[in-house]
């Protein structure tokens, strides 16, 4: 089985830097475009259904991918929603900084929470659709921090339109590649 994360397309809040979180937030032209380009590096693949966040910016970038790939757009499912930033969503990354250094405080939920319902998700779409590839879409911070927490190796940032793919063909879940880009071999879960 693999799981293809792509983080949504671009939305006006990416674009001006601010904190989305659970708000929903509906993609851009740039976003749709992104999603687009997803279907080509996606096509090189194959793929049984696409699931994504129930966050429209994520089901938007999951309803062109599927429409792209000619498969079927499967259901969403909460656990990929983004990480909560409580008071600071809407805000600037900067001015989020300045009032809740490293994103503690002002209700923002806590990391080992995001990580937590990412790996429950994994489980949940691995337990729907056992042996089949799917295209998961969702939020920046969820993939970047599952997938971390998943390679015992904390990755950058997760770019708008990205895949980052994982697998479990050894039994256990590892990650292959982020961003796009081939993870190194000597990363230990």
């Amino acid at each position: 089985m693999k799981l293809g994360f792509i983080r949504h397309g671009q939305t006006n809040w990416n674009a001006e830097d601010r904190l989305q979180g659970s708000s929903d937030i509906p993609l851009n032209d740039v976003g749709r475009e992104q999603a687009r380009d997803a279907v080509a590096v996606l096509g090189t693949s194959t793929w049984d259904v696409v699931v994504s966040s129930p966050l429209s910016r994520a089901r938007q970038t999951a309803e062109i991918i599927a429409s792209g790939l000619g498969i079927e757009l499967g259901q969403s499912y909460g656990e990929l929603i983004e990480r909560d930033y409580g008071q600071a969503e809407g805000m600037r990354v900067a001015d989020s900084e300045n009032l809740w250094p490293n994103k503690t405080g002002g209700g923002i939920e806590p990391l080992e929470s995001v990580v937590a319902r990412g790996r429950s998700a994994i489980e949940r779409i691995a337990a729907d659709f056992p042996g089949k590839n799917v295209a998961v879409v969702c939020h920046g911070t969820i993939i970047r921090y599952t997938l971390s927490a998943l390679a015992g190796h904390r990755f950058d940032s997760i770019h708008n339109g990205s895949i980052s793919l994982v697998d479990n063909d050894s039994g256990s879940w590892k990650v292959q590649s982020i961003n796009g880009e081939e993870v190194s071999s000597t990363l230990t879960e």
